[in-house]
This record gives C-alpha cells, sequence and structure tokens, in this order.
C-alpha cells in the first residue's frame, strides 16, 4: 500500500499549480509548461513505481510473550530484520488493543548499515489485568524520492500478559514479611507445646506423666520423655471468588476481584516466608482452578499464571460444588481462607449450610470487604434528608444481616472478618500469623 508524503504535497503546489497557472495565463507557455507539469508526474508514478519493493527484506519480530504489570509502564521489544545494504528509515506501529495505552502511535527507527538486525521498544501503560494478543506489526518507510509512504503489515504472533501490581499492598505489608521470629502486626505470644513429634530425652525433674514415653521407659530401665516441636509447614489455601459481586468496585480503580487477586499473591508470600505450603482455589458457578498446595518461585510462578487472567463473570456462585470439590481434594487438615462477598442474603444461607461439608475437617477463615453502607443505625452524624434516612435503614439491614452471619458461622467454628479495602491484605496477613501462633491448625 503507497500513500502520499508532505514532500509530494509540497512538490505539486510549488510546481505543478504555478505552471497551470502560467499556462492558463499565457497561452504561448502552454507547451513548455505542460511538459515540465507532465516530467514531475512521470517523477511521480517513477518513483511510485521503484519504491514498492522498499519494504522487502524488512519483516519484524516480537516476543512470544511479553510480561507487564499493572498501572506500570513497560515496553515491548520490536527486533527488525533487514538487509543490511544501506541505512533505512522505518516507520513502526503497533495496534495495541483496549487496556493498554501507549504515548506514542508509533516509532521511527533508523536500520543502520551493515547490521541486519535493529532492537526498538514500544513503551506502553496497561491499564487493566489480562491476557492480551497482538498479531501484526505495522511498518511505513519512504520511496526514494521520498514522495510516497510505502505502508506494510508484518505478521506477529505476541501474547501480552498484564499481572496485578503488588508494588503497592506490598509495601503495606512489608513488615510482616521480615523474619524475625514471628511478628506480625500484633506480637502475640508463641501458645502450646507442639503436636510434631521430635526425639526422646531423659526424664527431667519437673515433666508431666503425660510426657512419658512408656515403652521407652520399660525397655531402658529409666524414665525418658517425648519431646515435641511446633508444626511449622501446614496446608494454606486461599480460595477466590470470581462470581458476580466480585465485578463491584471496590475503589475508583479497582474491582473487588482485583483487590482478591492482589491480596492472594502477597498472602502466598507470607505463607512462604512462614515455611507454609500455599494453593489456590478459583471458582465462580464452578471451580476454574486448583492448585496444590506446594513453595518455591515455580510454584509461585504457577500461581501467578493462574490469577492473572481470571475475571468477574456475571453468574451466581455454587458454595455446595466448591465444597464437594474440596472435600475430595483435600484429606489433609489445611487452613481454607475464603475471599468472598457475602452481603446478598440467599448467598450467605447458601454458604453457612455449605460450610457444613469442610468445618469438621478444616480451619476456615473468611475475609470479605466491609461494604461502605453497612452501618449502624445511629451511627455518624444525622439525616438531613428522607432519602438519607432510608439509605441508613438499608444499610443498617446489611450490617445486622452481616452480624447475624458472622454469629452464625462464629458458632460452627469458622470466622468472618469484614475487611477494609486499603488494608486488606495487611488484615488477610495479621489474621493468618494469628492462627499460626496459636497453633490453631
Amino acid at each position: 500500500m503507497i500513500a502520499p508524503r508532505s514532500r509530494l504535497l509540497w512538490w505539486v503546489g510549488l510546481l505543478v499549480l504555478p505552471l497551470a497557472t502560467v499556462a492558463g495565463l499565457a497561452p504561448k507557455a502552454l507547451v513548455w509548461a505542460s511538459a515540465a507539469i507532465a516530467l514531475v508526474l512521470l517523477a511521480c508514478i517513477a518513483d511510485a513505481v521503484f519504491g514498492r519493493g522498499a519494504l522487502r527484506g524488512i519483516t519484524a519480530v516480537l516476543p512470544e510473550v511479553v510480561r507487564l504489570s499493572r498501572g506500570r509502564s513497560g515496553s515491548i521489544e520490536i527486533r527488525i530484520t533487514h538487509a543490511g545494504l544501506k541505512p533505512t528509515q522505518v516507520r513502526v506501529g503497533l495496534a495495541l488493543p483496549i487496556g493498554i495505552e501507549s504515548s506514542d502511535d508509533d516509532t521511527v527507527a533508523i536500520l543502520p548499515a551493515g547490521s541486519q538486525v535493529c532492537a526498538i521498544n514500544c513503551v506502553c501503560l496497561p491499564r487493566r489485568r489480562g491476557s492480551y494478543t497482538l498479531d501484526a506489526c505495522y511498518l511505513e518507510t519512504a520511496s526514494p524520492l521520498g514522495f510516497w509512504a510505502i505502508r506494510g503489515v508484518c505478521a506477529v504472533r505476541c501474547e501480552i500478559r498484564v499481572y496485578p501490581d503488588l508494588t503497592r499492598d506490598g509495601k503495606r505489608v512489608a513488615v510482616q514479611f521480615l523474619n524475625r521470629g514471628g511478628v506480625g502486626i500484633h506480637r502475640q505470644r508463641q501458645v502450646g507445646r507442639g503436636r510434631e513429634f521430635e526425639k526422646l530425652r531423659e526424664y527431667a525433674p519437673g515433666d508431666d506423666y503425660s510426657e512419658i514415653h512408656w515403652k521407652a521407659t520399660a525397655k531402658r530401665g529409666r524414665p525418658v520423655t517425648k519431646v515435641y516441636q511446633v508444626e511449622r509447614t501446614q496446608e494454606v489455601y486461599v480460595i477466590v471468588d470470581a462470581s458476580r459481586l466480585t465485578a463491584r468496585l471496590a475503589s475508583p480503580e479497582d474491582t473487588i476481584l482485583e483487590r482478591f487477586v492482589s491480596a492472594s499473591l502477597l498472602f502466598g508470600l507470607a505463607a512462604e516466608r512462614q515455611g507454609d505450603l500455599f494453593g489456590l482455589v478459583t471458582f465462580s458457578d464452578r471451580v476454574h482452578g486448583f492448585v496444590r498446595a506446594k513453595n518455591g518461585k515455580a510454584h509461585y510462578g504457577t500461581c501467578q499464571e493462574t490469577l492473572y487472567n481470571l475475571h468477574a463473570r456475571l453468574v451466581t456462585p455454587d458454595f455446595d460444588e466448591l465444597c464437594a470439590f474440596l472435600r475430595l481434594r483435600l484429606r489433609r487438615r489445611a487452613l481454607l481462607v475464603f475471599l468472598t462477598e457475602l452481603d446478598d442474603p440467599v448467598l450467605a444461607e447458601t454458604f453457612l449450610r455449605a460450610m457444613n461439608v469442610l468445618r469438621h475437617q478444616h480451619l476456615i477463615l473468611i475475609g470479605m470487604l466491609a461494604p461502605p453502607e453497612a452501618k449502624p443505625l445511629f451511627s455518624g452524624p444525622e439525616p438531613e434528608t428522607v432519602d438519607e434516612i432510608y439509605q441508613r435503614l438499608g444499610g443498617h439491614l446489611i450490617w445486622h444481616g452481616l452480624r447475624e452471619l458472622e454469629g452464625a458461622l462464629g458458632r460452627q467454628g469458622v470466622r468472618l472478618s469484614l475487611l477494609d479495602a486499603d488494608k486488606m491484605t495487611a488484615q488477610i496477613t495479621s489474621l493468618y500469623l494469628n492462627v499460626k501462633q496459636r497453633q490453631l491448625l
């Protein structure tokens, strides 16, 4: 494809139009004016014919996978291959999908002579998390005389993966990642003596009779005491709800699901620092992803790949199917952290019934963002309008329903916590550290 450049328009304006004007005003100059116009037109046509192959031998290659972080500037490397016989100026453009912004629509690169490969970077800013595909790279160069722009399309195959940005929430909970013997938001003493058998030792005055190993005592002929250690390696699963209620906004920039995803990944870092095995489950009306609890860098990368393209679905969550799935998959006692929304009374009742399948075997924590309107009726300033009174009544009913749900779950041994949107990750991590310190698992 060819398109006229500004140089062609300038030459037409400076030569063709004056010559045509002279030919119209002075009939005697018609012949040489027409000849000059014909020569200009012939040069333009020749330039277009010989410039058609200007992009021959020039190709663009993009990486198969480009990894970016949401809200943080990144770049896409474009490697351009050419014959390298003479310097060539090429204009390169990418049709970025919606959700990825770029301040420059195109990039101009000068391909030096003697070098067959030239790399340039396209700076972009992803606004939404997910997976995007680029299938074309657009190239443009000038014809030999510069009258025409020779344009072409180079087929590429590139997947852009936009991951959540953990920098903001990570700074708020950085103190919890420090290895200071279990220091978190609130320092608490270690409770209990542990449940995992470590070794046998000689009896010491003051040891409880229940700690004596009677078979070893009879065999050795002297008292022997059992020594226990605190269990360190335990299984922890974060269960992320991606149904319709999580599509609501938690802030002007983020949805509730976006906060759940960031909190899950940072929670995984905290679990690994504590020496536990971290697992992940995503669901809505069915189970979408299941990552068995492990640790290590490769495992954390698997969790990132599971969450980066998770989007809210406009469906009702199926808690019965989820609990049946977990009951079959998880044989060992584990800590289950549910990140869901239960301010819908029907969903809350369904969830309460479904917990009977899991609560006897596993320790369950539930975290949900506190609805901003859920407040006691007489809290805050006095309402000024009738509409505000009704809003307060609606918020009170939501608050009362959540308090009743919290009590009903508490009687089953399940803890429900209402979290603040800005402090969600720190609060979830604090609950987890509290469980570890008290050896509830």
